[in-house]
């Protein structure tokens, strides 16, 4: 495999500060010298790398946009999109670990925790000691959340939770996991769940076609007596786990455009040097529309998530605009490593090449957090004041 050269048309690196660039750099330097030698294998064999995370961990990935005086990072939106984008240039699956590790565990914690559950957890999550997940998914109710059913009573100075989440990123390796869950008067909490409690389990999901290289689970609760010290405080309702989800869906559109730098590069540096009727593949027509098309989506991408990131920044950003960038990015993203395994013929099948893994890591993300048609639907309703959800 050739050594990845990057794409920058429009010369979007002028836009960043040197402290952004240097980010981006060490983090595809990063996904280049660890993640590129073993994925392959870890996709083919159903493992999530997890050697992998201490090594994050040092490099500051994990919560990298939470204060410092946690252990984390400190850094800003733009230069945390970039970790995403580089991380997703390697897999999906390593993104969505940090991804959940740092904006759907440690962020709800940050954001609605006391002080307490802060300094007990978010420094050993910045490291990668401590594993978080995130349960708000449920069997029967995905794009649907408020119609969850696991419920949360309360018994003394405890909440009794029973119930069940479903498609949960890290679930069996997480030490802690944050619940989402109904009181009795229907109204939402969050909980710190912690592993090893009585009555909690996390069943490792198999047999998936996508995201291999990413532990997937199931939550279950059976009379899980959970202290009310472990309840986030400092919210109630849907826009507690909504406004977690907005935090990782931003950085699953900056990762959409580092799937799609993958397979653009791949693909470009195969038709250059396959020869076909006696010339590079590149040197037709179809290829050559091919790969304008990749370079005009990807840069419309990367202009997307940069303003995105900016506005981010300035404290503009609405839902709406993550959902615009989300929905936009992923469909690029499938759109052109459908393409790329195409141009690569039957060897676009082999894992020798990396398409065809983009590509199923990609049916996934265009699916979760908020699906293709959701993201639609959200854009509709902002832009008509007419929800179409029912």
């Amino acid at each position: 495999m050739s050594a990845f050269r990057g794409l920058d048309y429009y010369h979007l690196d002028d836009l960043l500060s040197e402290d952004e660039i240097m980010v981006r750099d060490m983090t595809r330097d990063f996904v280049s010298d660890a993640v590129m030698p073993v994925i392959e294998e870890a996709y083919e064999n159903a493992e999530f790398p997890k050697h992998l995370i201490p090594m994050v961990g040092e490099l500051g990935m994990l919560g990298a946009n939470l204060p410092t005086e946690y252990g984390c990072a400190g850094l800003g939106p733009v230069a945390y999109g970039l970790i995403c984008q580089e991380l997703e240039r390697g897999d999906s699956g390593l993104r969505s670990f940090v991804s959940v590790q740092g904006s759907l565990a440690m962020w709800p914690i940050f954001a609605y925790g006391s002080e307490e559950q802060r300094k007990r957890w978010l420094p050993g999550m910045a490291k990668g000691e401590l594993i978080g997940c995130f349960g708000l998914t449920e069997p029967d109710h995905g794009s649907d959340p408020g119609g969850m059913i696991t419920r949360a009573r309360k018994d003394g100075g405890d909440w009794i939770l029973n119930g069940a989440k479903m498609w949960i990123t890290n679930g069996t390796i997480a030490d802690v996991a944050v619940v989402w869950a109904k009181d009795e008067e229907g109204v939402i909490h969050g909980f710190l769940v912690e592993k090893g409690m009585d009555g909690f389990s996390a069943p490792e999901q198999k047999r998936k076609f996508s995201l291999r290289a990413s532990v997937t689970s199931e939550l279950v609760f059976e009379d899980v007596r959970v202290p009310d010290s472990n309840r986030l405080p400092n919210v109630q309702g849907l826009k507690g786990p909504l406004g977690c989800l907005t935090q990782a869906r931003y950085g699953i559109a900056w990762g959409g455009v580092g799937a799609a730098l993958a397979c653009y590069d791949e693909v470009l540096h195969y038709t250059k040097g396959r020869e076909q009727f006696g010339k590079p593949l590149a040197g037709f027509q179809l290829i050559q529309a091919n790969l304008a098309e990749m370079v005009t989506e990807i840069t419309k991408a990367q202009l997307v998530a940069w303003r995105l990131g900016k506005l981010k920044e300035a404290g503009k950003a609405r839902p709406q605009h993550v959902s615009l960038a989300k929905r936009n990015n992923i469909k690029m993203a499938l759109d052109i490593a459908r393409m790329a395994r195409d141009m690569l013929g039957a060897n676009g099948v082999t894992a020798e090449y990396q398409s065809m893994r983009h590509m199923c890591n990609l049916e996934s993300v265009y699916t979760y957090e908020g699906t293709h048609n959701i993201h639609t639907l959200i854009l509709g309703q902002d832009v008509t004041g007419i929800a179409a959800f029912s």
